[in-house]
């Protein structure tokens, strides 16, 4: 009697892993598709519209793939596992294996065996595909710059460099009209050159970006202790060369999201030892250590909310409350990351909590809800 209970215990956590399999894969193509979708209109307002070769913009959308994995198995493991276990709850099959003698701990087992393994999965895209896909990104899209200076120009924007400022106006190709340049030397000068026409070129000097060719520009040098003082030059021409240092995609350090988490930890303790940088950029480097852990086993939390929610409201049209639920909650925990990750990064915030926050909460919510739900 023991071996036939272990026996048919087994095929029905097996049945209930192969249903949440199967709803986890549908969903995770739907939210595949809808980052895959944003983040080609993101790539067509930067680069297709710049005329950048296909066989270059398709590299790109290659290297964008591990990311947009990585982000969908939390979310479609969330939607899916509703709109399965909701199914079976509407067609009684819940109740059936309860009335069985089957306890909710069986089918609990077969969800967080599901959300575990898909964790695993989302946490190799996130800690070793996405570095190497971000890396491979950024040193494509260096070149597509290098090559065409005009990509890193919009019209009618703003572009930050380390130690300048530039006020775009309407660009044509490789034509920018009313260029405002705003800069600062190391003794305080101030720096503003304003041009009504200017022609962005390739520079030929190892190390410059692109060559601004200012017509009839004017410079105005301003000093910092004198307010009052200034000069003002007025030309025919003038040439501006912008440096790859300046800017930052052109930097050649690898930053914290080309790092597998082994890597950023060891420089993490580096930074440590050495005590060369501030508390708010360590802080960075602490909080996307720890998103490459808090993204991709997220699964585990939506999983062990997914099963006792489902249970909740699954009596009457499980499967589209389900994916009506789903969808607001990922809404909801997507908007919680990014608000979590601006603070972090902006107000210098405690990077454990801002990245795990939403996780714990998820978590502690779904045992209490299962905690309830045994007590009934």
């Amino acid at each position: 009697m023991i071996a036939r209970t272990k026996i048919r215990n087994h095929v029905l956590v097996k049945y209930i892993a192969k249903e949440l399999l199967l709803y986890f894969l549908i969903c995770f193509l739907f939210f595949f598709v809808v980052f895959f979708v944003n983040q080609m209109l993101l790539l067509a307002e930067t680069i297709l519209k710049k005329r950048v070769p296909v066989s270059t913009v398709l590299r790109l959308i290659a290297y964008c793939l591990p990311a947009i994995i990585a982000q969908s198995a939390p979310f479609a493991t969330l939607v899916g596992f509703l709109m399965c276990l909701g199914r079976m709850v509407t067609d009684n099959e819940i109740l059936i294996l309860r009335a069985s003698g089957q306890r909710y701990s069986l089918i609990l087992k077969a969800v967080l065996v599901m959300g575990i393994l898909i964790s695993l999965f989302s946490f190799i895209m996130n800690d070793y595909f996405l570095p190497l896909g971000t890396l491979h990104y950024n040193r494509l899209y260096r070149q597509i710059v290098t090559s065409n200076p005009a990509v890193e120009l919009e019209s009618h924007s703003i572009k930050r460099m380390n130690n300048s400022t530039l006020v775009i106006g309407e660009v044509f190709g490789g034509h920018v009209s009313d260029m405002v340049l705003f800069d600062s030397a190391d003794d305080g000068t101030q720096r503003i050159i304003v041009a009504g026409e200017t022609d962005v070129e390739r520079a030929s000097s190892v190390g410059v970006l692109m060559q601004l060719k200012m017509e009839n520009p004017l410079v105005l040098l301003l000093q910092a202790n004198e307010r009052g003082n200034y000069d003002a030059i007025f030309s025919d021409a003038l040439e501006f060369n912008v440096f790859e240092d300046s800017v930052n995609i052109s930097s050649s350090s690898v930053s914290p999201r080309e790092m597998t988490s082994f890597d950023l930890y060891k420089k993490i303790k580096s930074l440590q030892k050495e005590n060369s940088i501030s508390n708010r950029q360590m802080n960075n480097y602490k909080l996307e250590y720890n998103k490459k852990f808090s993204i991709p086993f997220g699964s585990i939390f939506f999983a062990l909310l997914a099963f006792p929610l489902a249970l909740v409201f699954g009596k009457k049209d499980g499967q589209t409350l389900g994916l009506i639920f789903g969808i607001i909650i990922s809404v909801l925990y997507w908007a919680a990351t990014i608000l979590g990750q601006m603070f972090g990064l902006r107000s210098g915030l405690n990077g454990f909590w801002m990245m795990w926050g939403p996780n714990f909460f998820i978590g502690i919510l779904g045992i209490i809800l299962y905690i309830r739900l045994r007590k009934k």
